[in-house]
């Protein structure tokens, strides 16, 4: 896909690629009993909005290393925010951060109860797989078999106890910080809990074309710094982001006693280092092409100048 970076509008991009995922989001939400309360309640979460930045991030990777990359990409696209969202019901949840919205909605367990939201979320994550191992179920086009083999060992990885499960458990774990480098602590735990999936969306839609090695090694290094960077400036957001843009409460990490970026190095030092993680990021595409890398670049300005 040819792109002027002249006239490259991120906003129709972001919206195209909203309405895309959407539509195949609902057509694998339309397989079950809309009447059911653990349906409802994995609708209520999972199409409640959101900027669906892993998915189209992933979108955006395999445009720049295949022209059909569309269709093929979708099945991993689908599954990352099916798995994104089952996080978020989770981390919302009283034994967690206790928060009341999200995505400008009541949390899952503010709108049902603690106990379908925990199921929900399990089946969001658990379905997930299912749509990459048997794409064919909503999917007229998808990578084949080796390939998706290799998608579902990357995501489950990315997703497990070596990535954001690891991180998370880590954030709930404030003895951590007591002892030793707080900022590198951070730095890990954040790699792991935000990180790891992000890049792992970047990764998973080169994977899905058939990307080049050498090309998705350079995409993982722009994940691992942009999804960095990501986190880095949700915890400046918290401080003195407005809750309307956000969707959800404000200070919740001052409520929650969470270590974060600003409490450790200042706002104005936060800044700048999510700046040049960005400017890292869009460096180490340079060389895969300045057209076809044009979105993944306005994607990591947006991510990090971004309001909510």
């Amino acid at each position: 896909m040819k792109m002027n970076k002249m006239i490259f509008n991120l906003e129709h991009y972001i919206k195209e690629k909203q309405k895309l995922i959407n539509k195949y989001l609902g057509i694998i939400l339309h397989q079950f009993d809309k009447k059911r309360e653990l349906v409802m309640a994995m609708e209520h979460s999972l199409m409640a909005g959101g900027k669906r930045l892993r998915p189209i991030l992933s979108l955006a990777s395999a445009e720049i290393c295949s022209e059909n990359f569309s269709m093929l990409a979708l099945p991993a696209c689908c599954a990352i925010e099916m798995i994104h969202t089952y996080s978020l019901i989770h981390d919302d949840l009283p034994a967690m951060d206790n928060d009341d919205l999200r995505r400008g909605l009541p949390t899952c367990h503010k709108q049902f109860s603690e106990a379908t939201a925990i199921l929900a979320g399990d089946a969001l994550l658990t379905h997930a797989f299912q749509i990459i191992s048997q794409p064919k179920i909503v999917f007229e086009t998808y990578p084949d078999v080796e390939v998706r083999m290799q998608l579902v060992s990357k995501i489950s990885q990315a997703a497990g106890i070596m990535g954001m499960i690891e991180g998370q458990m880590l954030d709930m774990q404030p003895q951590i910080f007591e002892s030793g480098d707080c900022l590198t602590h951070l730095k890990n735990m954040h790699s792991l809990k935000t990180g790891k999936m992000i890049t792992v969306s970047i990764e998973s839609g080169a994977i899905s074309v058939g990307a080049d090695p050498a090309d998705i090694e350079h995409l993982i290094d722009f994940g691992d710094k942009i999804g960095l960077a990501f986190q880095v400036v949700d915890d400046i957001l918290n401080v003195e982001g407005d809750p309307d843009r956000m969707g959800k409460s404000k200070g919740s990490d001052i409520l929650n006693k969470k270590i974060t970026f600003p409490l450790i190095i200042g706002i104005d030092a936060s800044r700048k280092f999510a700046k040049d993680l960005m400017d890292e990021a869009i460096e180490s595409i340079s060389s895969l092409g300045e057209q076809s890398t044009t979105p993944l670049k306005a994607i990591a300005t947006y991510i990090v100048n971004r309001d909510h």
